[in-house]
């Protein structure tokens, strides 16, 4: 079931709308066949093995919303040769492929829903439904509960509110920032860590169920 974000015209001025909550709550325990799916494939993926990790894959895996998918380009994006890169980038080769790991572990790791099809998508919040209105590359997670709201971009600075779950907008984030100003959906505004903050556009990843009966990781990928 998808949950719709009730926002009104929070980013040309005040906006009047209420502020939702939407805690994590995780549905794989729904079959117990995905628990055991996803513990094997965490540990797997935790080990770096990139051909049980491979393995796992949908042969139609979608990975990017220019790529071809499949299991050959998720091998691809796991070992990352620097050939593969521009000659500017080929000295983050490391660095890029590690992150690439780190994100699937991440991801995997998020409490999950079935979707109307029976496909199992994780995070949870990517079942938020965005207004139309709203550009999504705008729209972030607050993943915690209690999180400070604060009046300075500080971790001394007095708290605003704290908050848990919510949507939060950023028009103006700022790549390696400790904190982000941002805007919730009722016009309030302060710095949130930005620890505490997933993009609406960010990874994403779905199991599902074949043919056969086995799951398979079907989708990952970030982006619109």
């Amino acid at each position: 079931m998808k949950y719709a974000l009730l926002l009104a015209a929070v980013i040309c001025g005040p906006a009047v709308a209420d502020r939702q909550s939407f805690p994590p709550v995780d549905q794989a325990d729904r079959d117990p066949s995905l628990v055991t799916f996803r513990e094997a494939l965490l540990a797997q993926v935790s080990a770096r093995d990139i051909d049980a990790v491979v393995s796992a894959a949908c042969p139609d895996i979608y990975l990017s919303h220019g790529g071809d998918g499949g299991p050959e380009e998720l091998r691809s994006n796991l070992t990352l040769d620097p050939k593969a890169l521009s000659e500017e980038q080929r000295e983050n080769a490391d660095a890029l492929r590690a992150q690439y790991w780190s994100d699937l572990e991440t991801t995997l790791s998020q409490p999950g829903y079935f979707d109307e099809e029976g496909e199992f998508w994780m995070p949870h919040q990517w079942q938020i439904t965005l207004p139309a209105s709203l550009d999504p590359e705008l729209a972030f997670f607050v993943k915690g509960s209690d999180v400070s709201l604060r009046q300075r971009p500080d971790r001394n600075s007095s708290i605003i509110s704290l908050i848990s779950h919510e949507i939060a907008i950023i028009r103006d984030y700022q790549d390696g920032a400790e904190y982000q100003r941002v805007l919730l959906t009722d016009g309030t505004q302060g710095y949130m860590h930005a620890d505490f903050l997933w993009p609406m556009t960010g990874h994403r990843a779905a199991f599902v169920k074949s043919d056969a009966g086995d799951w398979e990781l079907c989708t990952f990928v970030s982006g619109d």
